[in-house]
């Protein structure tokens, strides 16, 4: 797991390999995430998007932006949280992924910038 604290609030991410949705003999490599979001400070904080970049250990690098996560604008008030769980495709046996998220602060309506920490994704077997 890895952990990051950015502007108050703490990211925390576990990854997951998932067999059972991937197909090495296609090049097709399945991984899920958990983030978990934790809002620090004296305020309440809303997120209102994501911005991620994927990168596979290949070379190829992808990005991906939009709404919120999951379908969701989660709202945290202080020493809340909030976790959900994604998935990433990659064409390799390992990759990395790092982004950010842009949140509100709901008192004066300022949005800020929320770092989400480099992680990796490697098949299993691909360490031994």
């Amino acid at each position: 797991m890895v952990s990051k604290i950015s502007e108050g609030i703490q990211i925390s991410v576990e990854t997951f390999y998932q067999s059972d949705y991937s197909n090495p003999v296609n090049n097709e490599y399945m991984f899920a995430y958990r983030i978990t979001i934790e809002n620090h400070n004296n305020f309440t904080a809303k997120l209102l998007r994501r911005q991620w970049y994927i990168f596979d250990s290949n070379g190829e690098h992808r990005e991906v932006e939009g709404e919120g996560v999951v379908g969701a604008q989660p709202v945290l008030q202080p020493g809340e949280q909030f976790q959900y769980v994604s998935g990433c495709n990659l064409r390799t046996e390992m990759g990395t992924m790092h982004g950010y998220y842009t949140m509100e602060n709901q008192n004066n309506k300022m949005t800020f910038t929320v770092k989400i920490p480099p992680f990796e994704m490697i098949m299993p077997n691909k360490m031994n």
